[in-house]
């Protein structure tokens, strides 16, 4: 394997110990939460026909200035008019990532401004952003290639379908919270993982996949789950609520096998079931470098993923201006300690339920239950977001009518 210039110029790792040291450094990075960031994805159709393919050379068009180079190599990548970039993910989808923002009301106005720039580029090219977490009228198809790509669609195949599903069909709403005080950061850790079947339950909005329903509330996070449990699994475990985030999710990182093995090259494919810690004892020609091990972890895909910030990934795309409930719904119960520790004690008795929640969403009592407990708690903090009027008042009404979806499904 040849290795690029880039990656001769990063740390090589000689040991578990120094691979621990960097993951810490890396992922963790404590200190009072004071930001949040979001991350929204769409499918993407035809406005006349949203069953038609959308092939890579019209988002190109469509994207213009602000096209990634995955589709446009020499194009500036120009970030939009709220501050957020653009990338396409293997199956055409849209994604925009906001700049982290100290307010929330601040963050819903840029990337509503991002949104709206998006929605008139598309629109003028015959587009349309989709309104699910899955597309529901195509079947998974590649849109964009390349050595990333191709090497997690070979070994997700190793598995079955779940990865093809995944890369090529489905949506996410990703909310990014920081990871908090040293020591409040393990029962954040614990309460953001616990929140979230019921939350997945709560704005579950996958059930049409390929012109047909899937029998799942969200087959958007039944393919997650079902691609590989080394790669997909919860970090955290309510059988082991009290271990440290540190070395959990070290020992998870090291654990994994490898999804890319970067060259310059076109094939990445990795030799089958090879882990870091496998890398780390020589199972490989050369050792990782600090730039292999950061690399590794971006292909990682835990519902909770810490990346210096805790990155929340188990939501579903929501249709409209409805991304900004779960969002606002996270930031409140994250607002200040006593209501996190709440939070926490009224999901704990759920917070395996990842199945479930996805299999069933709210028609599942316990999560039912729970989701509708949770908006209380969110309700009652929303005033701490310090939102504009207008947007508290929207926002309190969308959070209202979630509960009371809620509260429908156990009664």
């Amino acid at each position: 394997m040849v290795m690029s210039p880039e990656l001769e110029r990063t740390t090589v790792l000689q040991d578990t110990a120094g691979a621990a040291r960097h993951i810490a450094r890396i992922c963790f990075k404590t200190g009072p939460p004071t930001f949040t960031g979001v991350e929204l994805e769409w499918t993407v159709h035809d406005g006349a026909d949203p069953a038609r393919p959308v092939d890579r050379e019209r988002l190109r068009r469509a994207l213009g200035r602000h096209s990634p180079v995955t589709i446009g190599g020499t194009s500036p990548a120009e970030p939009l008019a709220g501050g957020g970039s653009v990338t396409v993910e293997p199956g055409g989808q849209v994604e925009i990532s906001t700049p982290p923002r100290s307010s929330i009301g601040a963050l819903i106005l840029a990337t509503e401004a991002d949104i709206a720039e998006l929605t008139a580029v598309l629109d003028a090219a015959g587009l349309a952003l989709g309104h699910t977490g899955i597309d529901p009228w195509r079947a998974p198809s590649p849109v964009v290639e390349t050595p990333r790509y191709q090497a997690m669609r070979c070994v997700f195949d190793r598995r079955g379908p779940a990865g093809r599903t995944m890369m090529y069909s489905t949506a996410g709403l990703q909310v990014c919270l920081d990871a908090g005080e040293p020591e409040r950061l393990a029962e954040r850790w614990a309460a953001v993982h616990a929140v979230g079947p019921p939350l997945l339950a709560a704005f579950a909005t996958a059930d049409r996949h390929a012109g047909r329903r899937t029998g799942w509330a969200s087959a958007r996070m039944a393919a997650w789950l079902a691609i590989d449990p080394a790669r997909t699994r919860p970090v955290w475990s309510p059988a082991r609520p009290d271990r440290d985030p540190v070395a959990t999710w070290t020992e998870y990182v090291l654990a994994a096998p490898l999804l890319c093995l970067r060259d310059d090259g076109p094939d990445w494919t990795p030799p089958p079931g090879v882990t870091f810690a496998d890398w780390l004892a020589g199972a490989l020609p050369r050792p990782p470098t600090t730039d292999d091990l950061e690399y590794h972890v971006g292909t990682l895909f835990p519902p909770v993923r810490p990346r210096g910030y805790l990155e929340v990934r188990y939501l579903d795309a929501q249709p409209g201006r409805e991304w900004t409930l779960p969002l606002a719904v996270l930031a409140a119960l994250f607002a200040d300690p006593g209501t996190t520790r709440t939070a926490l004690s009224v999901a704990a008795p759920v917070a395996d339920r990842w199945h479930p929640a996805a299999r069933y969403g709210l028609a599942d009592r316990p999560l039912a239950e729970a989701a509708a407990a949770l908006f209380d708690l969110a309700l009652a903090a929303l005033p701490q977001l310090d939102l504009p009027a207008g947007t508290h008042d929207e926002t309190s009404r969308g959070i209202q009518r979630r509960r009371a979806a809620a509260e429908r499904g156990y009664r």
